[in-house]
C-alpha cells in the first residue's frame, strides 16, 4: 500500500451554533483520488478548506505527507502556527475554487508565474518555462497572454488548474470545480482532471459528478449531515451502497 497522503483525525468544525463538521476521519494516499459526494450542506467544501486551512478546526488535526496542517504539536498540545508559516504549508496543496479565483488584472502567464515567484523564489525565467508546459498539458498553449475576461468559464478552470499545478503540490484540492461552468464546459475540465489522475496526482474532489466519481475515483466518500457515513471503491458505494442515506441520495441524483 502507498503511504497516507492526507491524514483528516476528529475534524469538528462550527460556525456559531452551527456544527458542520461532526467528527470525520478520512485517510488518502498518494498518488490516488478521493471523491467526495453528498448533499448540499453536508460539510463537504468545509472539510475541504479544512484541509489547506482555510477554515481552522474546533476539535482534531489534519496532516499532510506527515506534517500538522495550520498547528504544531509541543507537549501533547497543539499550537496555531503563524500566517506566515500557514502560507508556506499551502504551496504544497494545490486549490481550485469553484468560481476560478484568477487575478483579472494579470495575464493567463501572469496568473501561473505570480506564485512560484513570490512565494517559492523562482526565477521569472524557470517560472515562466514551467507555466508555458503547464498551460500546453492543459490544452491553452496559444493563451498565455490572454486576460481572464477574454476566456470561456471552462478556460478559465483549466488555467485555474495549470496555476494550481506551477507549485508543484504534494496534493490537490477540487471544489466542485465544474458547477459555475454551462454544462457543454463541463468535460474539458473533467477530461484535463483526468488526465491529472492518470499521471497519478493525489487529489480531493468536491462534486455532483457521478460519472467522473465512477470512472475516476480510488475512493467514493459520501457525507451528510456533517459525517463520512459511508466510503469505499466507486463500485460499492454507487452500485451497492449500506446506508440508507447513501442510497437516498444517489436515488435523486441518478
Amino acid at each position: 500500500m502507498s503511504e497516507v497522503m492526507v491524514d483528516v483525525h476528529g475534524v469538528h468544525k462550527s460556525f456559531g451554533p452551527l456544527e458542520v463538521l461532526r467528527g470525520v476521519d478520512l485517510q488518502v494516499r498518494a498518488g490516488e483520488v478521493t471523491v467526495i459526494l453528498g448533499p448540499s450542506g453536508s460539510g463537504k467544501s468545509t472539510l475541504l478548506r479544512t484541509v489547506n486551512h482555510l477554515e481552522k478546526v474546533n476539535r482534531g488535526w489534519i496532516a499532510i505527507d506527515g506534517e500538522l496542517i495550520g498547528y504544531r504539536r509541543s507537549g501533547g498540545k497543539l499550537y496555531e502556527l503563524k500566517e506566515k508559516d500557514v502560507l508556506k504549508q499551502r504551496t504544497h496543496i494545490g486549490f481550485v475554487f469553484q468560481n476560478f479565483n484568477l487575478f483579472p488584472h494579470l495575464t493567463v502567464l501572469g496568473n501561473l508565474v505570480e506564485a512560484p515567484v513570490s512565494a517559492l523564489r523562482r526565477s521569472r525565467k524557470e517560472a515562466e518555462e514551467t507555466a508555458r508546459r503547464l498551460l500546453d498539458r492543459v490544452g491553452l498553449a496559444d493563451k498565455a497572454d490572454a486576460y481572464p475576461r477574454q476566456l470561456s468559464g471552462g478556460q478559465q478552470q483549466r488555467v485555474a488548474i495549470a496555476r494550481a499545478l506551477a507549485l508543484e503540490p504534494k496534493v490537490l484540492l477540487f471544489d466542485e470545480p465544474t458547477s459555475a461552468l454551462d454544462p457543454e464546459l463541463v468535460g474539458e475540465v473533467l477530461d484535463v482532471i483526468k488526465d491529472l489522475a492518470r499521471t497519478g496526482t493525489t487529489m480531493i474532489v468536491v462534486t455532483h459528478e457521478i460519472g467522473f466519481a465512477r470512472e475516476v475515483a480510488d475512493t467514493v466518500v459520501f457525507m451528510d449531515d456533517g459525517l463520512v457515513v459511508e466510503q469505499g471503491p466507486p463500485a460499492a458505494v454507487l452500485d451497492d451502497p449500506r446506508h440508507e442515506r447513501t442510497r437516498a441520495f444517489l436515488s435523486k441524483v441518478l
